[in-house]
Parts: structure tokens; C-alpha cells; sequence
């Protein structure tokens, strides 16, 4: 049949990459003979076209199958008359000849008519078998594999067959198949395996076309099909495959609202039902969640719940992961999940409380993220990143600081001071690496922000603060801790690789602006690396001395010595000692080890030095070299890598710019003055330590200049650096020399007292003529006291003091007689002057009388005087010490005139009592000093007046802790058992446990002190500590369980430190010493049975707390204690002491602690039980007194309920330095008459005491701080018999002034010697101090036995911790302890805070104490 030519027009037709078929008009041919198919139909085949069969070669069928392409690629649905014609043609091409064709050029060829096929005859395809169409669409499936290959000559046919079917959309026909899941799985899959980088846009956006058609036209996407996208988001096939990656994200975000329900539906079997075998990818949810969300958010709105449901699940790991998922999310820089799910996202931050550690770790390893990302978060994350600073696990602590730092690197708005807190706590951590980490953390912001000034000022502001405490870690006891500092010193704070003007700069003005415990322990640090040099140069000097016994016994201490010195003090031993051998067999090494310890060694020699040395040590065959790590540790704390002569000139040029207003003073936020007197202090610190790098002409005109300016302690600071380094001045600097000895002259004669006494030191220090310039001074100066002047005293007798101790021999004589004529007779014997009575027991120094202060002068140049002669030949000190004695008992008052106040007879107490102590410290005058004289010594430390209390026990401990004191003033700590401060008592058992740790620590390191250890063994303070007490004032009856009780816990507050281990079986020791001395007798009167009583009943104490502490006091000692005969008699033979001084029920009473039976209120006119110390009692601001009932009567429980509430509120309500510092107990009288106060006269505010003390305490009203009150007279007869007032205690009978004898014989006081305490003021007959309530003597008070009800005005007592505890502000100072930034470490006691109170004879409220730390965890 013969076919008509016809025309048509064809648009253009794109046929891919940009290649196109143009058929504007086309002239059919004939076509050639039709041939009959199989089923019978016959097919026509496009004109030009024969037969395609399977018996021509393949290259013909290509050929034939192109020309059929062409055609129909040129027909349209329109023309129906060739859709009909060539009907059977498309049947034919859909055989299993075209559709198995081993040739992939036909495969492809048939597979475009196919894909035209479906375009013409669309929307009904001519092939009616579904297995049919299903072979087909497989078989084109099939071919789009051959898009992989952009660079094959076919693509363009390749891109054409995509084309198609995702323009025509012919994959949707399948949806009428039943299996047409497994057409769209294979399609799926082909497409995203042949997506790769070489393909266009075009691509991608059919490939797109064609599957979103067919997600978004279906019925639902099944689970398979859903895989099969989701895959490509796993992790490892995202990074195998990126073009596909992005390929499925694009098409789920296209579909994202048809293929939500599927994956809510997918992760709702996984996650909640755990159908993990509902896909192959079940083990990797938690991956395509986080990539989902990525993608759009959207995709997720059902599953987010979920995740909370498995954020709650019993299993950890599971709840790991889900952590770590929904840290991603929330992490990420773009995520508002926080804000958009806040259920979820509280949820989430409860896991950083989970039982399980892995979890919270992770909790904290995102907050890292969460702060950098979303800042404004932090709020929510603060909170619980406190909690995990607190973490008991110590990996989670460290990654609390690495959060928290990384974060403020990046940029130090993101993180808050509160943040910045946890890791300033953590600086303290027990462990070290938590520590190391918030160290560095912290020393990296500083230098950042501070030193480099990254950010402005407002952020160097807001990390000021971590200069200070990065150096206040330097009063750790760890080594480990004061290496990082010197590290951090010198690498971030002042690093040392800065030019030497800027390095200097940067230390200048870094000491001006650190706190005053800052740069004491900047100051220790120098000092403790100027103590090693100097031990590695002593090592040095041993090695140039002939070998012998006593030459390696002294080189093997050095080394111990130096390797304390390092990390790890046991394993440095070795290395010490391996680098000693090094040493002696390497002498360039040992020259260049010279070079570096050597005063001029300058800071770039000391870099040089120090890596030759580390390279002549270092092992290229060991990487890593332990001994190596160690000598550059002991090398950088050695090498001076900032102080050399041209730093110190550096530093003088500094200050000289501030004192000439041309410095950048204020720009780095310090006054000029205050630049100055830092520089100066700076510059002092360091003639110490670097004394030849200040040996200058221009360094001495600049100090000389700082000597003419006003400012007192600029001039005293210049003065000391004279003094420190100017022992060449008089032969190489003349000049400086003749100016510098008449401004040293003018300072000593009329300079401040401090100033005077550098002046004589330095005169004394660098000029060879010394005597005749001391003596220059000494002339004028003596002839020209002058009592009536007290203003211009204070200079002379300080020159002079110092004067007689540094030239005894010139001096000694001609002060004597200035002593007995002047200072004893005219200055102390004599009160020109009436002291302010305003009751204040201390007052600031600037409010001291000149007079009180020419005494205290005074005193202390009389100790001066005798420390310069070293000798007793004279007999001047016995006087000096009965003096002092007598000071002491007259409370202060040696005149007893009563013109003195009392803030000036404090001074004088504690002046008298520190006299004695630095006495003591001389072993001349120490073989002199009575018992009667040590023990009114010791009972300063219980002085009424707080300031005397803290200032004795600080002198204590500083001559205790460097050995110069005997052993017997340790005992005196004992007394501090009875303070009423629980600062002052947790400040006593802290230098107890220095002192003890030293003493015991000198032992073992000095074989020769075996010799002395009567002098060094800690527990022989025991028999002093017995004997001090059994002589305590307090002590008056033996059987008296109060007076038992005190004594207890003042043996039990000593014996706790030193129980604390059995050293050598020193238990039984202390035990057996306790039992020797009830077989002698107390030396002090050896033959009064009652002192002897006294002193048996203490040593029964003491063996009842030992056995009732330590079950290992009971072996045998291995040796015998020797008792002081100073204070015990020798044993008498055949004297036997087997005798109980305490019953069994007196053991159980103090072992047990139970409170007393009695009432806390007692009659009138019961006896004193003891001479006991008057009460410490608060007053409010509001009331003068109290009102107290004679005669009430409580239940013992509910008294003893009170007292138990009050016992903290008595402690924590007080005011330190209140006459008697414990809170007012108001009773309801039952029938008594109101007492009435007299107004109170003072000006004293508490505040300025507390801020002076370094406390915070609960505010007492102004005014009522250290105050005696004068409550009005009442008359004797409405009272009835005038009531015995309480007795000063310290003051043993004298003979009355005239015009006190009345009043004396109306009061009828009986004198008794002992500790002063707050007394009753002595101005009139009656009067009472503050709080205190004259009880009038009630009629028939056994008839009526009236019932009071006692109300404690709890109101009235405001507790500052929650417990009761009082909260500290710890003084730093290096002084005490270097754990004295934390007291209540070592509070630990067995005694509890206890109040029994009752109403003694007089009438006053009698509060018996037992006050020491509860029990802290």
C-alpha cells in the first residue's frame, strides 16, 4: 500500500545539551511494503524504513531504528491517522527482541520510541498488558543508566529519553499496576546511582521533575520507595555520592508536604513501636533526623514529639543518642527549634541531670555549640551548667570549662559573669587536670582581652578580676598549682617574649592594679624562685669543693631540698639526682648552669642558656624524656626570663613618666599616685631579689628623687631599695653617696616611724662608717625627748630603738639610762593625757592618742634594746618583764589613774603581750621569763577585745612557723577553744596544722634535730598545754563540770591536730606523758595541794579524751617523755598517784556531751561557780537592755530546746568586737521592775570594725560596737541588798587610788587575778554593761515560786547562713596559713555550738560557751 506524500509543520525540538532537530516542513515518502506481525496485524513502517528483524546485522538495526526514532520524535498527538497507522509498530517495538537486545545502541534507540510512544498515544498507553508495561518502564529504567556518562556520543539521546518522560510524566501510568512499586524503586535508584558532578542543571531538574511526579501523584509513598531517597542522607553515602545528597534534599523539600505522613510514619515504628525491621535503615534514624531537620523542619513537626518520648527512655545509650541528636539540632547555627518546641527543648535540658555520665557529658559537650550559635540561650543553659561545674564526675567538670572557655574565646559576649564564675570555682577543684584546664582557660581570656585588648575596654573590664585570682591560686600547697601560676605568669599575664619596654610596661601596670592578696603572692612567687637559685647556687658551690662525707651528706639535703621544689617531689628525686651526676661530670654544662643563676646573667642569656642546657640534655632516640621535662621545670623557675639591669632601668624610666604626669597612667586605669607607689613597691620587691640589677647611676637619681616627694610611702619604699642594694654605692658612687646620707639623716630624726626605721637600717647596711652616722643620730635624738610632746616622740623612739639593736656596743650603755630615766619613769609611769570614754574596747589607728602610741613605742624599744645586748647581765630584763607583767594585770592601765580609755588599754595590752613573745624568741631572756609570766602572755589571746585576739594570734603563728619560738607558745592555742568567733577558732586550728606540719617536716629532713626534740616534737606542747590550762584563771573548782567542759574542749582543740595521725606510735607517747605528770608536782607551787589537784584533774582530761579518741594509745611507747622541769617537779621515789580526779559520771558527762540538767536561769543569790569570764552579749539597736526574772523557771526540755535554736544565732548575729559578742536572750519576768540604760555615748559605726576585720557579720546598730552602757543607779532599798558585781579578770589585789574607796567598799569587789575579760564598768557603784540587767531580789521567792516564759527574740537575730553559720570573707594573707583563703577547711571539731545560760551572783547573765565548727561536708 502506497502512501501519499504529505507536508508538516514541526516545531523545534530540543533533544538535550543543547541540541536541537528542526523540521519546518517535511515531505513524506512512500513507505515500504507493510509486513505482517505476529498476531496477524500488519506493521507499517516509517518511508525509508525496511523490515527490522532479528536477520539483519545490528549496525542495520541501529541504522532502520534511527530513521523510526526520527519519526517519532516528529509525531504529535494530533495526528491520529498516524497513530492509528503505527499502532502496530509500537506493539512491535515493545517485543522481547527490542527489550532483550544484547546491543545497547538498539536498547536505547527502542527505549526513545518507546518514551515518544507514551508521549503521542498519551494519556492512554497502546500497550494494554500490565506485565507488558511493566517490562517496559523496567527496560527504560534500565537505559537511563547511561546518563552516568556525559562524555559518551550517545548522551544527547540519553538526555532526550529523560526528557521525555518527565515531560510527558510517563512513569504514571504505573500507578495502575500492582507492582509499580518495584518500577519506581528501580527508577529511584537509578537516578540517584547516576547523578554525578559532570551533569547540568537541566539534569537535575528533570531527574526531579520526574520522580516528584510521582511521589506527589501517588497514592502514598510505601516504605521501600522511601528508603531508597533516605539512603542518600546517611553519612557514608553522603560523602560516597555528594550530587546525590543534594539531589534528595532538593526532592524533599519539593514534596514535603506528600512525604511528611511517610517519614512520621517511618519513625513512629522505629522509635515508638521499635519495629527496627521495617526498614534497613532503622539503625541510622537518628542520622536522617538530623539531615531532615537540615532540609527543612517541616518534614519533622510529627517525629519532634517522639524524640521527647525516647529523651525519657530506661535505656542510657538510647538516650545518649538521642542527646546527641538533639544537640545538633538545637546546635546548629540556624535552628530556632529551641524557640519554636520549648517542650522538647526543656526536656533536652533536663538530660544534663541524667543518672547516666555519658549523657551529661554530651549535655555539656553541646552547650558549647548552643552558646557560640544561639546566645540567647544562655540564660536557660547557666543554670544547668552550675550544677555540672559541681559534677562528681571529674571528666564533666572539665568539659563544663571547656564550654565555657571556647565559647569566650569566640567572642566573650556570649558568655556571663556567672558563667565566668563556674570557672573561677573551678580554679580550686580537687583534681588537677579540672584546675589546669580553668587556669589556662582563664590566663588565655586575660591575655586576649586584657593584654591585647581584642574587644575594648568594656570587655578588659569584665575579666579584670582574673589577674587576682590566678595569682591568688598561688597559695595553694600544691607544687603542682604554683608551677602553672609561674607558668601563667610569664606566658600570659607578662609574657616574657615581649621587648623589654613592653614587657616592663605590661608588669607596671599590672602590679598597680592587683589586690593587696594578689601582690603578696606575686611577691612570694619571686621569692620562692629566688630561694631555688639560690639552693642550685649553694649545689654548685659543693661542687667545687674536694669530695668527703660531710660534702655529699650536705649535697644530698640540697637536692631534696630542690626537688620539693619540682612535680611530683618522689619522682624528682631521681632525676635530681641523675642531673646532679650529669653536673659533676660535665663542667660546660655546670658553667652554663653558673651563667644562669649568676646575678648579671641577663634575660636573653637566660633563653640561651636554657636551651643549650635542654639540648645537651635531650635524647633524640626517646621522644618523650621524663628527666628532660623535669630539668626544664627546675630551669624555668630558675632563669630570670623578666628581671635583668635593663629591665629595672626600664621600670625607673616608667615611673619617673608617671611622678613627671607624662605616662599613660589613666588610660590603663590606675591614678598617677597610684602608679607610683606601686612602682615603688614593685622596684622594693625586687631589690630583694634581683639587689645587683639596680646597681645604676640614673636608677639612684631616680630613687633620690622619689625620697623628696610627699608621699610618705613612696620615700619609705625608696629608702628599703637603698638599703637592699646599696652596698657599692659608697666606693663607686660617691655622688649618690653625699646626697643620700642627710636625707637618711632627716628620715630617722623626723621621717614617719617606718621611715626612721629603714633609714637606720640602710645607714647600718651600706656605709662603713656606720657608727659615727647612728651616732650622729642617737645624740640629738636623746637629748631631746620630751614627754609633754607625745606628737614628736614617736620618730625618736623608733631611731633609737633600732639603733641600740643594730650597735649594742656603742649604744647599750647610754640607753640605759634613757631607759630608767625616761621611758620607764616619764613616759609609762605617767598619764599626761584623759583618753575619750566612749567604751570602745579598739579604735582605728588615726584615732589613737599620741601619747598610747609613744608607748607602744616605747615598749617596743625597750625589747629592742635587751634583742641588741642579748644578755642579762644587768638584770634589765627581769624589769622589762615584770613591766610588762604588770601591764598585762593592770588590764593595760599601769597608772591605774582610770584616765586612759579603754581602745588605748588594748593597744597597751597587746603592745605588753607581743613584747613578752618577741622576748621569748631570745633564749636568754626565754631561761627568765616565769610561768606566772608565760601564762599572762597566754591569755592575751583570750582578750576581751577582738583586733587584740586576731593581731596576738597572728605574731604567734609567724614566730611559731619559722621555729624562733619555744615550743611551750604553741600551747596557747589551746586557749583558743574558748573564742566566741568561730573565725578566730577555725584561724587557730589552721596554724595549729601549719605549725605542727613544719615542725614535723624539719625533723625529717634534718637527721642532727633528732637531738632537739624536746624543742621540735610536736607533742611535747602537751605538757605545757596541761599546765597552762590546770593555771587558767577559769579553773577554780576541780569538780565543776562547766569549768570540766572548757577544759576539755581546749585539750581536745589541740589534741585533734595532733591525733590527727599516730606518727611513730605518738598516741601512746601523749598518753604516757599525761600519766607522767601526775607522778610529779607543779614546779609553779609544788607544794599548794589545790594547784596540784588542778593539774591532776586536767592530766585526767586528757587521758579521758585520748582513750576515748584512739584505740591505739594503749601499745606501749617506744620511748620516755621528758617533762620541763621549768614547770613540773622530777618524780619522787616511791610517790604513787593511782587516784581518779574525775568520777566515772564526770567521764560520761564529757565524753558525751549531754547538756546540763539544771534550768538555764538560776536564783539570785546563788554563789559563783567560778571567777568566770563576763559574758559576750549583743545588743540590738533598738534596746538598751534586758528585763530578766529572778526566779523563772523553764521546763529542761524547752530550755533545752532554746538553746539549741540560739546557739548559731548567738554566734552568727554578733558583732566581732562587742564587749561580749552574743545575742540578747529576752525574758519575760514574772514580777520585776524595769531597768533603765543610759543612753549610749559613741560615734562608732559597726560597719568600719567588721570591714577592718575582714568579716562579714549580721549589722548591729551604729553605735553599739564595743560600748559599756551605764544603766541608771537604783536605789538599795527597792532592790534590796546591793548584789556583788563580777571581778575584772587580770588584776591581782592592790591598794585603791584615793576617791575610789568608797565606791570600792560599796561594791565590795573582790580582786582575782587572771584574763581580762568585759568587765563591769567601775565609774559607779551598780553599773552594768550593755545587755546586761541588775535583777532586783524578789520577796518570798520560795514561797511563790513565780513561772516565767522565756522568749527568745528571734527577730532580733538576723543568720546570715542557712545553717547558722555566719559567711566569711577569709583573709588571704600569706602571713597565716597558705590555706588560709579557705579556713573552714580545717574547722573540723568534736565540739558543738552550745549556749547554757543562768543568772549569777550580781545579777549579770552568765553564758558558759562551748563554740567551735559543726561538723562541715
Amino acid at each position: 500500500m502506497l502512501h501519499l506524500p504529505e507536508l508538516h509543520e514541526r516545531p523545534v525540538e530540543d533533544c538535550g545539551e543543547g541540541k536541537f532537530i528542526t523540521s519546518s516542513t517535511r515531505m513524506d515518502f512512500p513507505a515500504t511494503q507493510p509486513k505482517p506481525a505476529a498476531d496477524g496485524k500488519i506493521i507499517y513502517y516509517p518511508p525509508g524504513v525496511k523490515e527490522i528483524t532479528d536477520k539483519i546485522t545490528n549496525d542495520e538495526v541501529v541504522k532502520r531504528l534511527k530513521m523510526v526514532v526520527k519519526t517519532f520524535m516528529d509525531m504529535d498527538q494530533d495526528s491520529e491517522d498516524e497513530k492509528q497507522q503505527y499502532l502496530p509498530l509500537a506493539l512491535h517495538l515493545a517485543s522481547e527482541f527490542f527489550l532483550r537486545n544484547p546491543n545497547k545502541d538498539v536498547r536505547l534507540l527502542v527505549a526513545c520510541c518507546l518514551a515518544d510512544i507514551f508521549r503521542i498515544y498519551a494519556p492512554e498507553a497502546p500497550y494494554t498488558s500490565h506485565d507488558k508495561l511493566k517490562d517496559i518502564f523496567l527496560f527504560i529504567t534500565r537505559q537511563l543508566k547511561g546518563l552516568e556518562d556525559t562524555k559518551s556520543p550517545q548522551f544527547n539521546r540519553y538526555f532526550y529519553l529523560l526528557e521525555n518522560l518527565a515531560w510527558v510524566k510517563s512513569y504514571n501510568i504505573c500507578f495502575e499496576l500492582e507492582d509499580c512499586n518495584e518500577i519506581f524503586i528501580q527508577l529511584f535508584r537509578t537516578l540517584f546511582s547516576v547523578i554525578n558532578n559532570s551533569h547540568n542543571q537541566k539534569v537535575q531538574m528533570h531527574m526531579l521533575d520526574l520522580m516528584s511526579s510521582i511521589i506527589m501523584e501517588g497514592d502514598g509513598v510505601t516504605q521501600e520507595l522511601l528508603d531508597s531517597i533516605l539512603i542518600n542522607l546517611i553519612p557514608a553515602h553522603k560523602n560516597l555520592n555528594k550530587q546525590a545528597f543534594d539531589l534528595a534534599k532538593v526532592l524533599l523539600k519539593r514534596t514535603v508536604q506528600t512525604i511528611e505522613p511517610c517519614i512520621a510514619n517511618f519513625f513512629n515504628q522505629v522509635l515508638v513501636l521499635g519495629k527496627s525491621s521495617v526498614s534497613d535503615l532503622s539503625e541510622h534514624v537518628f542520622d536522617l533526623i538530623q539531615e531532615l531537620f537540615a532540609i527543612d523542619p517541616h518534614l519533622l513537626l510529627s517525629v519532634m514529639p517522639q524524640l521527647e518520648f525516647k529523651l525519657k527512655s530506661n535505656d542510657g545509650e538510647e538516650r545518649l543518642a538521642v542527646v546527641r541528636l538533639l544537640a545538633k539540632l538545637f546546635g546548629s547555627k540556624d535552628s530556632d527549634l529551641a524557640t519554636q518546641n520549648r517542650p522538647l527543648w526543656q526536656c533536652f535540658l533536663g538530660r544534663f541531670n541524667d543518672i547516666h555520665v555519658p549523657v551529661r557529658l554530651e549535655s555539656v559537650k553541646f552547650a558549647s555549640h548552643c552558646l557560640m550559635n544561639h546566645p540567647d540561650l544562655a540564660k536557660d543553659l547557666t543554670e544547668y551548667l552550675k550544677v555540672r561545674s559541681h559534677d562528681p564526675e571529674e571528666a564533666i567538670r572539665h568539659d563544663v570549662i571547656v564550654t565555657i572557655i571556647t565559647a569566650g574565646k569566640r567572642d566573650l559576649s556570649l558568655v556571663n559573669d556567672q558563667l565566668l564564675g563556674f570557672v573561677r570555682e573551678r580554679t580550686l577543684d580537687k583534681r588537677w587536670r579540672v584546675r589546669k584546664e580553668a587556669m589556662m582557660g582563664l590566663a588565655q581570656l586575660y591575655k586576649k582581652y586584657c593584654l591585647h585588648a581584642e574587644a575594648g575596654k568594656d570587655a578588659a573590664e569584665k575579666v579584670s578580676w582574673i589577674k587576682d585570682k590566678l595569682l591568688h591560686i598561688y597559695y595553694q600547697n600544691s607544687i603542682d598549682d604554683k608551677l602553672l601560676v609561674e607558668k601563667i605568669f610569664a606566658q600570659y599575664l607578662v609574657p616574657h617574649n615581649l621587648e623589654t619596654e613592653e614587657r616592663m610596661k605590661c608588669l607596671y601596670y599590672l602590679y598597680a592594679s592587683l589586690d593587696p592578696n594578689a601582690v603578696k603572692a606575686l611577691n612570694e612567687m619571686w621569692k620562692c624562685q629566688n630561694m631555688l637559685r639560690s639552693h642550685v647556687r649553694e649545689l654548685l658551690d659543693l661542687h667545687k669543693q674536694p669530695t668527703s662525707e660531710a660534702n655529699s651528706a650536705a649535697m644530698f639535703g640540697k637536692l631534696m631540698t630542690i626537688a620539693k621544689n619540682l612535680p611530683d617531689p618522689g619522682k624528682a628525686q631521681d632525676f635530681v639526682k641523675k642531673f646532679n651526676q650529669v653536673l659533676g661530670d660535665d663542667e660546660k654544662l655546670r658553667s652554663q648552669l653558673e651563667l644562669l643563676i649568676s646575678p648579671t646573667c641577663s634575660c636573653k642569656q637566660a633563653d640561651v642558656c636554657v636551651r643549650e642546657i635542654a639540648r645537651k640534655l635531650a635524647n633524640p632516640k626517646q621522644p618523650t624524656n621524663p628527666f628532660l621535662e623535669m630539668v626544664k621545670f627546675l630551669l624555668e623557675r630558675i632563669a630570670p626570663v623578666h628581671i635583668d639591669s635593663e629591665a629595672i632601668s626600664a621600670l625607673v624610666k616608667l615611673m619617673n613618666k608617671s611622678i613627671e604626669g607624662t605616662a599613660d597612667d589613666e588610660e590603663e586605669g590606675v591614678s598617677p599616685d597610684t602608679a607610683i607607689r606601686a612602682g615603688l613597691e614593685l622596684l622594693k620587691v625586687l631589690s630583694f631579689t634581683h639587689p645587683t640589677s639596680f646597681h645604676s647611676a640614673e636608677t639612684y637619681e631616680s630613687l633620690l628623687q622619689c625620697l623628696r616627694m610627699e608621699d610618705d610611702k613612696v620615700a619609705e619604699a625608696a629608702i628599703q631599695i637603698f638599703r637592699n642594694t646599696g652596698h657599692k654605692i659608697e666606693t663607686d658612687l660617691p655622688q649618690i653617696r653625699s646626697t643620700l646620707i642627710p636625707i637618711l639623716h632627716q628620715k630617722a630624726k623626723r621621717g614617719t616611724p617606718h621611715q626612721a626605721k629603714q633609714a637606720v637600717h640602710c645607714i647600718h647596711a651600706i656605709f662603713s662608717n656606720k657608727e659615727v652616722q647612728l651616732a650622729q643620730i642617737f645624740e640629738p635624738l636623746s637629748r631631746s625627748l620630751n614627754a609633754d610632746v607625745p606628737e614628736q616622740l614617736i620618730t625618736p623612739l623608733v631611731s633609737l630603738g633600732h639603733i641600740s639593736m643594730l650597735a649594742p656596743d656603742q649604744f647599750a650603755s647610754p640607753m640605759k639610762s634613757v631607759v630608767a630615766n625616761f621611758i620607764v619613769k616619764d613616759l609609762l609611769m605617767n598619764d599626761r593625757s584623759t583618753g575619750e570614754k566612749n567604751g570602745k574596747l579598739w579604735s582605728p589607728d588615726e584615732e589613737v592618742s599620741p601619747e598610747v602610741l609613744a608607748k607602744v613605742q616605747a615598749i617596743k624599744l625597750l625589747v629592742r634594746w635587751l634583742l641588741g645586748m642579748k644578755n642579762n647581765q644587768s638584770k634589765s630584763a627581769n624589769s622589762t618583764l615584770r613591766l610588762l607583767s604588770a601591764m598585762l594585770v593592770s588590764e593595760g592601765d599601769l597608772t591605774e589613774q582610770k584616765r586612759i580609755s579603754k581602745s588605748d588599754m588594748s593597744r597597751l595590752r597587746l603592745a605588753a603581750g607581743s613584747a613578752i613573745m618577741k622576748l621569748a624568741q631570745e633564749p636568754c631572756y626565754h631561761e627568765i621569763i616565769t610561768p606566772e609570766q608565760f601564762q599572762l602572755c597566754a591569755l592575751v589571746i583570750n582578750d576581751e577585745c577582738y583586733q587584740v585576739r586576731q593581731i596576738f594570734a597572728q605574731k604567734l603563728h609567724k614566730a611559731l612557723v619559722k621555729l624562733l619560738l619555744p615550743l611551750e607558745y604553741m600551747a596557747i592555742f589551746a586557749l583558743c577553744a574558748k573564742d566566741p568567733v568561730k573565725e578566730r577558732r577555725a584561724h587557730a586550728r589552721q596554724c595549729l596544722l601549719k605549725n605542727i606540719s613544719i615542725r614535723r617536716e624539719y625533723i625529717k629532713q634534718n637527721p642532727m634535730a633528732n637531738e632537739k626534740l624536746l624543742s621540735l616534737l610536736p607533742e611535747y606542747v602537751v605538757p605545757y598545754m596541761i599546765h597552762l590550762l590546770a593555771h587558767d584563771p577559769d579553773f577554780t573548782k576541780p569538780q565543776d563540770i562547766d569549768q570540766l567542759r572548757d577544759v576539755k574542749e581546749c585539750l581536745w582543740f589541740m589534741l585533734e591536730v595532733l591525733m590527727t595521725k599516730n606518727e611513730n606510735n605518738s598516741h601512746a607517747f601523749m598518753k604516757k606523758m599525761a600519766e607522767s605528770i601526775k607522778l610529779t608536782r607543779d614546779a609553779q607551787s609544788p607544794d599548794e595541794p589545790k594547784a596540784n589537784e588542778k593539774l591532776y584533774t586536767v592530766c585526767d582530761v586528757a587521758l579521758c579524751v585520748i582513750n576515748s579518741k584512739s584505740a591505739l594509745c594503749n601499745a606501749d611507747s617506744p620511748k620516755d617523755p621528758v617533762l620541763p622541769t621549768k614547770f613540773f617537779t622530777q618524780p619522787e621515789k616511791d610517790f604513787c598517784n593511782d587516784r581518779n580526779y574525775i568520777s566515772e559520771e564526770t567521764r560520761v558527762l564529757l565524753l558525751t556531751g549531754k547538756p546540763k540538767p539544771t534550768g538555764v536561769l538560776g536564783t539570785v543569790n546563788k554563789p559563783l561557780s567560778a571567777t568566770g569570764r563576763r559574758p559576750y552579749i549583743r545588743t540590738t539597736g533598738s534596746e538598751t537592755g534586758s528585763n530578766i526574772s529572778v526566779n523563772s523557771e523553764l521546763s529542761s526540755s524547752a530550755g533545752n530546746r532554746s538553746r539549741e535554736q540560739s546557739s548559731d544565732i548567738s554566734e552568727t548575729g554578733v558583732s566581732e568586737n562587742d564587749e561580749n559578742p552574743v545575742r540578747i536572750i529576752s525574758v519575760t519576768p514574772a514580777k520585776t521592775e524595769p531597768v533603765k540604760n543610759k543612753e549610749i555615748n559613741s560615734d562608732q559605726a559597726t560597719q568600719g570594725n567588721s570591714t577592718e576585720r575582714g568579716k562579714k557579720r549580721t549589722a548591729t546598730a551604729s553605735g553599739t560596737e564595743n560600748i559599756h552602757q551605764k544603766p541608771e543607779e537604783k536605789n538599795v532599798d527597792e532592790t534590796g541588798p546591793s548584789l556583788a558585781a563580777k571581778t575584772r579578770r587580770g588584776r591581782p589585789p592592790k591598794p585603791e587610788p584615793q576617791g575610789t574607796t568608797a565606791k570600792n567598799e560599796e561594791t565590795n569587789k573582790p580582786p582575782v587575778r587572771g584574763r581580762k575579760r568585759a568587765a563591769v564598768s567601775q565609774e559607779s557603784p551598780g553599773s552594768l554593761e550593755a545587755g546586761n540587767a541588775k535583777a532586783p531580789k524578789q520577796q518570798d521567792t520560795a514561797k511563790k515560786p513565780a513561772a516565767a516564759q522565756r522568749q527568745i527574740d528571734l527577730q532580733r537575730s538576723q543568720v546570715l547562713g542557712s545553717d547558722g553559720d555566719s559567711l566569711l570573707e577569709i583573709d588571704s594573707s600569706p602571713e597565716c596559713s597558705q590555706n588560709a583563703m579557705d579556713l573552714f577547711k580545717a574547722c573540723g571539731s568534736s565540739q558543738e555550738d552550745t549556749e547554757d545560760t543562768e543568772i549569777a551572783e550580781g545579777g549579770f547573765l552568765k553564758v558558759k560557751r562551748k563554740l567551735a565548727r559543726k561538723g562541715r561536708k
